[in-house]
């Protein structure tokens, strides 16, 4: 379509309508000569790329759900060079999308040549939730929570499509979904609740066990407020360098990178560290010895939630991972194991998505106090938070048979060095989906990415070839069976790949060079290696609570 004139992009062009919405307005603006640079960090299964002097109609659409007292703003725009396809984009954190993250995949769907959408499902431009979830103390807007869930989600594919058959005069020949963390969890709704609405879905690091991985989130703070002990980061940041250097060379391969994280959690004993001389930051540069509490609270996050009565309830985020976020590749992530410190000490500084799980959702009191609760009531609030909000948010059900038969192909990628949400909830929930559906492999495929942080960040880049997979899966029928990926290593950039699961990644001794991707081939078990014998027990034990 030739946009030489505003004529095409006038709100009178477009007939937007929503089965159980009302339409509050609809803007529709011509953009001409807009160029962005778009990251691959920012794009997780896409290459960076440079937009230039692109011109696409905005059009943003308001609307309510009668009797819900809700508004909702769908953003969407569509390309003069149009490639006949549709994607929708997610959000992260507590954020639905409209957000930086969210702009920057629509800057890249329009320089692909896509027709791309966004929602802030009625949240505004809050970037957490305390602006929009209490209608009063004690009370949760439940409609806000259903519209960040699912419901929104359903809504701006269907006002999408409409838009689009309005501009273009006829629909998209295929529909996309590309998300990652919040974005990861909305994917899976999208395939779960409404199978039949994006015929690709690429859903990475998914947020599907919201109410365990919130409170997952808060674990290792509950873990230093039971000790009374708040380590320092410094402290932390060494018993990961100290973990990496240990378990680097499990899979063979001297890297930087862990790859075998399930040997690695079972060998390392991080109590080994206790004592060992570090020189602090936090502490003006001077030496500290690692203490105890440091190397309990690192390996009960790394071993995951146990319950006052020793049931481990989730996993923990993989050795490796960056406790802190004060590593120089995460890209200023915040990490889930941080304190705040003086020339007095440290004291808890919780990451905002446990506290405001506990304190906005799950005991509807701003000022609740979680600094002083036992093991049991920590238990007691967590299967509260379940038991009142699981339908509304959380993307757990493994019957994907009714997307499978839709013929839709959805994609997973997730980091074993992701700092927030732990890769292994993600390989239970592909494995409990092929429990329902033993030929999950034809419509469903995980690809682990060791080194690789949250959605981005860590030594390993993203898989920046599996969008186009997906595409070539959906459109022609060729299913991925790995990805390239670029690792750093030292000073150098590495060629690698990674696997269908349960596949994995094996380097070919006799190929001889680790950094080239024809080196390596997709085996299903980890080579035998001298290397691997165990080091010892954890020295923790997860059947019992006492820390």
């Amino acid at each position: 379509m030739a946009l030489s004139s505003t004529e095409f992009c006038t709100p009178s062009a477009f007939n937007a309508s929503l089965y159980g919405a009302e339409i509050l307005s609809l803007q529709a603006n011509l953009v001409t000569n807009y160029s962005a640079s778009v990251p691959e960090a920012f794009r997780y299964t896409s290459p960076s790329v440079e937009l230039k002097n692109a011109t696409f109609c905005n059009i943003t659409v308001a609307y309510t759900h009668p009797g819900q007292n809700d508004s909702i703003i769908t953003e969407a725009w569509l390309p003069a060079e149009w490639n006949e396809r549709f994607m929708a984009v997610g959000g992260g954190g507590w954020v639905a999308g409209r957000f930086f993250l969210s702009y920057n995949a629509m800057n890249g769907a329009i320089a692909d040549g896509y027709a791309t959408i966004t929602t802030d499902a009625g949240l505004g431009s809050a970037d957490e939730p305390s602006p929009w979830t209490l209608n009063s103390p004690g009370n949760v807007n439940l409609y806000n929570l259903q519209n960040l869930g699912s419901v929104s989600l359903n809504d701006e594919a269907t006002i999408g499509k409409s838009l689009i058959k309005s501009f273009y005069g006829k629909d998209a020949k295929f529909s996309y979904w590309a998300g990652c963390s919040q974005g990861g969890r909305q994917g899976l709704m999208l395939a779960q609740r409404y199978p039949d609405v994006y015929d690709g879905i690429v859903a990475g690091a998914p947020a599907i066990h919201w109410s365990k991985l919130a409170t997952f989130i808060q674990w290792p703070h509950q873990v230093m407020n039971e000790l009374r002990e708040f380590p320092y980061a410094c402290e932390l940041d060494a018993i990961t360098a100290a973990v990496i250097s240990a378990c680097d060379d499990l899979d063979g391969i001297t890297d930087g990178v862990i790859s075998n994280v399930d040997q690695c959690l079972k060998s390392f004993d991080a109590s080994s560290l206790v004592g060992k001389p570090i020189t602090c930051a936090q502490r003006n540069d001077t030496q500290l010895l690692i203490t105890e509490a440091a190397t309990r609270v690192a390996s009960a996050t790394w071993h995951g939630r146990v319950t006052a009565n020793g049931e481990h309830d989730y996993h923990g985020i993989m050795p490796g991972a960056d406790f802190t976020g004060n590593s120089p590749r995460s890209y200023g992530q915040p990490g889930i194991v941080t304190t705040e410190c003086d020339e007095s000490g440290c004291k808890s500084a919780p990451n905002y998505l446990g506290t405001s799980w506990f304190c906005l959702f799950v005991t509807k009191n701003t000022t609740f106090d979680l600094t002083r609760l036992t093991r049991e009531e920590f238990d007691i609030l967590a299967q509260a938070g379940f038991q009142e909000f699981a339908s509304l948010i959380e993307t757990s059900d493994p019957d994907l048979r009714r997307f499978r038969d839709a013929g839709g192909k959805m994609v997973t990628f997730h980091g074993l060095a992701d700092n927030v949400i732990p890769p292994g909830g993600t390989r239970d929930y592909y494995e409990a989906v092929g429990k329902i559906a033993p030929d999950v492999h034809d419509f469903y495929r995980l690809f682990e990415a060791p080194g690789l942080g949250h959605c981005f960040g860590g030594a390993s880049g993203p898989p920046t070839a599996l969008f186009e997979q997906l595409r070539g899966w959906v459109e022609n029928g060729t299913a991925p069976e790995k990805t390239p990926v670029k690792v750093s290593v030292g000073d150098s950039m590495h060629d690698r790949i990674l696997c269908s699961y349960p596949t994995i990644p094996y380097f070919n001794q006799a190929c001889g060079d680790a950094s080239r991707a024809n080196c390596w081939s997709c085996s299903d078990l980890l080579p035998s290696h001298n290397n691997t014998k165990s080091k010892g027990e954890t020295g923790y034990d997860s059947r019992s609570h006492e820390l």
